[in-house]
């Protein structure tokens, strides 16, 4: 039943669907050819009017001063065409690239200085340019023939106008100065073949008002007057002189022009009035079809939810127990089997799964049943590679874990065997190489421990006694490769307590590290520390002077430092396991220990590790007190990491999914 409906539903729908985007695009390309029209317009407006400029400046550059007064008032309207097209995108660029020098020409022209006939190729250029941005797509060209062919019209006839208009303006010189120089004859007789050219093709595609009115602005008595002046300039091929008056063929040609810009201007208002028909029919054709549309898409929905009901019961009910499964259920169950112990991982059903899960599918198909099978089963297989995963992990983990201790074992003997050969060795060299070979086991150590702190162990060296703050930073620095680079600036004196010793070395070792890691080999890494009375604890600062981080970098570091789960370990990126070290022996430590990174003054990152009051000693001198004055670099240190503190409490807190 399903079929015998939707077949011819969606062939009905598809039909429809044609039906309404043809008539859609028919709308939009009406629109758009109207638009473009109009466009095309106000650009040959703007030509129209470079064209009469080109003509004067060509005539005052001949000699024809009593020019000069026209020109300026042509010079306003240019100016003025030009600001009302400049927002135009379509010719913005070509106004921008073609008419950029135009202020340079007149003030060369009006100082008499110009080039003739590279000041008419100046303006010609600019003209072919404005007249080759066409805007007429090919949506405009196939939206009707008779608009088409108005469109062509209107081309060509733009065409055979800036040919008049040029022969104009280049004779204007010629009569102004009284003969041909040059390239100017041949120059002119190219510009009537390509007028006569573009009027053939404009008889070819024009209407018979349209070739009336361009017959007419040919049959004047100034068409004429104009003929005559070019019958005398053909006769002039071989450079002789001419005898004519360079106002009076301009004023005849400027008629010329004029009348062909009436024309032009009648065309482009018939292919408008055709283009605004065009869309009022597209219009209306759209609204029926949508009309014809929403009926149609009515009728299919009732009959979808007629022959739907013997369907909706039983598929609801399925789709209830999908979302009970997807959202309660199964995140239940998978969360019980990840908490649970090691080994007591079983794949139990969920507690509140329905004894007869079939009971509410009654009335439905065979396939609604073997459907709701088919999701039961996919629960028992989701259950069970939670199961798998669970185990997977904690394998994962407590092979790291043993990994580690092993390693830290052997580490372990391995510097023990170094510390006894030192004592046993006299000659300086290898005592030397001894030396190198303890610092690298050190390393070894820190690694190991660091594998299992991220494996979430106890650290495998306790300390009981409480430590000197000067001592815990020079455990820090013994335990980094490049330790000569570490600079122990001012360290206030401070007992911090035999339980976080280790770790606060371990600490300072991952901070100096990566501060060694991205600053150039030649800058040193400071480490300072001093009381911060205010809050009652002390602060460690490790200083470079490299790479530093963005705020981006910064705000993920930050979220690692405060991520103490152990799946963070199994999807962090390697590059960033020192960052989860550091997370870890801080939530190690206890409340109010804070890592926090800020940027150093004049390049580079600064690391700020606070320790709390209670991680702190009684100093063995009770008449011992913190240092009343401070240098300035500790100063500024203490104010950014305050900066950095008050940022930090700004930030959101993260969530368990950080």
């Amino acid at each position: 039943m399903a079929v015998v409906i939707t077949v011819p539903i969606c062939l009905l729908l598809t039909v429809a669907g044609l039906a309404v985007n043809g008539r859609a695009e028919a709308l939009g390309d009406a629109r758009t050819t109207r638009t473009e029209v109009g466009l095309s317009l106000r650009v040959q407006a703007l030509v129209h009017q470079l064209q009469r400029e080109r003509g004067l400046t060509n005539g005052l550059l001949g000699g024809e001063v009593e020019f000069r007064p026209t020109l300026a008032g042509t010079r306003k309207r240019v100016d003025t065409a030009l600001r009302g097209m400049r927002h135009d995108s379509a010719v913005e660029g070509v106004i921008r690239q073609r008419l950029g020098r135009l202020t340079d020409i007149r003030a060369s022209a009006d100082r008499g200085t110009a080039d003739r006939a590279a000041t008419l190729t100046f303006y010609t250029t600019a003209i072919d340019a404005l007249n080759a941005v066409d805007p007429m797509t090919e949506a405009a060209m196939r939206a009707d023939r008779q608009l088409s062919d108005g469109l062509a019209a209107l081309k060509e006839l733009a065409a055979a106008k800036e040919s008049v208009a040029l022969e104009r303006g280049l004779l204007n010189g010629v009569f102004a100065d009284g003969a041909f120089h040059g390239h100017e004859y041949l120059t002119f007789t190219e510009v009537r073949a390509t007028r006569v050219a573009a009027l053939a093709r404009f008889q070819q595609v024009a209407t018979a008002p349209q070739r009336a009115a361009l017959k007419h602005a040919f049959s004047t008595k100034d068409a004429q007057r104009a003929t005559a002046y070019e019958s005398r300039a053909e006769g002039a091929a071989d450079g002789s002189v001419l005898r004519a008056d360079a106002g009076t063929w301009w004023d005849a040609m400027t008629v010329l022009v004029d009348d062909l810009y009436a024309a032009q201007q009648s065309v482009g208002d018939d292919v408008r009035d055709r283009a605004d028909r065009l869309s009022h029919d597209a219009e209306t054709g759209l609204a029926a079809c949508l009309v014809a549309g929403t009926l149609m898409a009515a009728l299919v929905a009732g009959l979808a939810a007629f022959a739907s009901r013997s369907l909706t019961r039983p598929l609801g009910a399925l789709a209830e127990a999908a979302h009970d499964v997807a959202r309660h259920r199964l995140p239940a169950t998978m969360a019980r089997i990840q908490q649970s112990p090691p080994d007591h991982v079983e794949l139990l059903p969920p507690a509140d799964a329905p004894d007869n899960p079939d009971a509410q599918l009654l009335g439905g198909a065979a396939e609604i049943a073997e459907v709701a099978a088919s999701l039961r089963q996919v629960e028992h297989t989701a259950l069970h590679l939670a199961a798998q995963q669970a185990g997977l992990r904690r394998n994962t983990t407590e092979s790291l874990a043993n990994l580690g201790r092993r390693n830290q074992n052997l580490v372990r003997r391995q510097l023990g065997l170094i510390t006894r050969l030192e004592q046993q060795e006299l000659d300086p060299d290898a005592l030397a190489e001894l030396f190198e070979l303890d610092h690298l086991a050190t390393r070894m150590r820190r690694n190991a421990e660091s594998l299992l702190v991220l494996a979430g162990q106890n650290p495998p060296r306790p300390t009981a006694a409480p430590a000197d703050g000067l001592e815990v930073v020079q455990s820090a620095v013994a335990e980094v490769e490049q330790y000569r680079r570490v600079l122990i600036a001012t360290v206030e004196p401070v007992r911090v307590r035999g339980h976080a010793v280790a770790d606060v070395a371990h600490l300072l070792a991952e901070l100096i590290e990566n501060g060694l890691t991205f600053s150039p080999p030649t800058e040193p890494v400071e480490v300072h520390g001093w009381y911060d009375t205010e809050d009652d604890t002390y602060c460690f600062a490790v200083v470079d002077h490299g790479v530093g981080m963005s705020e981006a970098d910064k705000e993920r570091a930050h979220a690692r430092f405060a991520d103490s789960r152990e799946e963070a370990l199994l999807s962090a990126p390697t590059r960033f396991l020192g960052h989860l070290v550091v997370g870890r022996l801080t939530h190690r430590l206890g409340e109010g220990t804070q890592v926090n990174l800020f940027d150093t003054t004049g390049g580079g990152l600064s690391a700020l590790l606070a320790l709390p009051g209670r991680l702190l000693a009684p100093a063995q001198d009770p008449s011992t007190a913190p240092p009343s004055a401070r240098p300035t670099a500790v100063s500024s240190l203490l104010n950014g990491f305050r900066a950095g503190v008050a940022r930090a409490e700004a930030r959101p807190t993260q969530g368990a999914s950080s």
